[in-house]
């Protein structure tokens, strides 16, 4: 049977705790409920974070291949259609 919840402990030094007390508090969540808020935000910035290094390198990619427009782009798309 799968469990729909799992303990998880973690360590962190005494001002983080009190910290993370408080904002669970003002936001009127328990602790887990934070948890589980904040890392789905980190989470999400990591794939943003992810997304924009891929575009990064793409727009490195078309540099170097003499891509620089949109028209550069289709012409490339549609040179062997």
């Amino acid at each position: 049977m799968d469990r729909k919840r799992v303990p998880l402990t973690v360590s962190v030094p005494p001002d983080l705790a009190r910290r993370f007390d408080r904002m669970a508090k003002a936001e009127a969540k328990n602790k887990s409920q934070l948890f589980r808020e904040m890392f789905r935000a980190y989470e999400q910035r990591r794939r943003e974070q992810e997304f924009f290094d891929l575009q990064r390198y793409g727009a490195r990619q078309a540099r170097q291949k003499g891509v620089l427009t949109e028209a550069d782009v289709e012409a490339l798309v549609f040179q062997d259609r």
